[in-house]
């Protein structure tokens, strides 16, 4: 009885290593592993590609303190990035009326963003300047003129046409990425990041960015060897 239960045994073992190597997540030759490390985006396409670059996206908020909490770190990982990377931040645009989001592309338009940006962190968490949630548009027009804007210049960039036209694109992108808070990073269009600090986060990016950039070479490569034939 005993030497017919062996054999039954030792399958059962099998299979069950087995399955449990099945449900076990596939760590990638990077080490990352897709669900714990990042999210891969089905059919996702870059924001703004750029030819040989790599496009990092955070999709932000201003009024989200983890986000403020996040910046400091964010740019100085921004400012040490190779060429060949390009990186970009990206109001959440939730809802087509947040204030801030706007806030956001009039300062670019107006190209005021690199006195602008930072600032308006600090005036919501910090010096409580302006509200965290239901900034109106004169609001921040205000604070904005006294970076040397003009207050109705920035009200009617904040309104204008081309702003509502990238509060849509920015909010297809968001839902197309799945994006359920701020902050988040995107990787190329192709992955969202996940982690578990923010020094997880920016070390995962850096593998996908790897990831991609590999990819790319490899990409062309490949188109070079073929073009090549007669």
């Amino acid at each position: 009885m005993i030497q017919r239960l062996i054999p039954l045994l030792l399958a059962l073992a099998l299979a069950t290593s087995a399955a449990v190597a099945m449900a076990a997540p596939a760590r990638a030759a990077d080490g990352l592993v897709e669900g714990r490390d990042y999210v891969a985006i089905p059919d996702g396409r870059p924001l703004d590609a750029k030819p040989g670059k790599v496009e990092v996206v955070e999709v932000f908020a201003y009024w989200c303190h983890v986000c403020n909490d996040f910046q400091p770190l964010i740019a100085a990982w921004q400012r040490a990035l190779p060429g060949d990377v390009a990186f970009r931040y990206l109001p959440a645009a939730f809802t087509r009326d947040d204030a801030y989001a706007r806030a956001y592309f009039a300062a670019e338009s107006l190209g005021a963003l690199a006195r602008t940006h930072e600032a308006t962190f600090r005036a919501i968490h910090a010096e409580y300047a302006l509200p965290q949630r239901g900034a109106s548009v004169d609001e921040v027009a205000t604070f904005l003129a006294g970076f040397g804007l003009g207050r109705t210049a920035v009200a009617d960039a904040m309104r204008s046409a081309e702003t509502d036209a990238r509060m849509d694109a920015a909010r297809a992108f968001v839902v197309a990425a799945h994006v359920q808070g701020t902050p988040t990073i995107i990787v190329n269009g192709r992955y969202r990041v996940l982690g578990r600090s923010f020094g997880d986060m920016l070390r995962i990016t850096d593998l996908l960015v790897a990831r991609e950039r590999t990819a790319a070479g490899s990409a062309s490569t490949s188109s070079a060897s073929h073009e090549s034939k007669p």
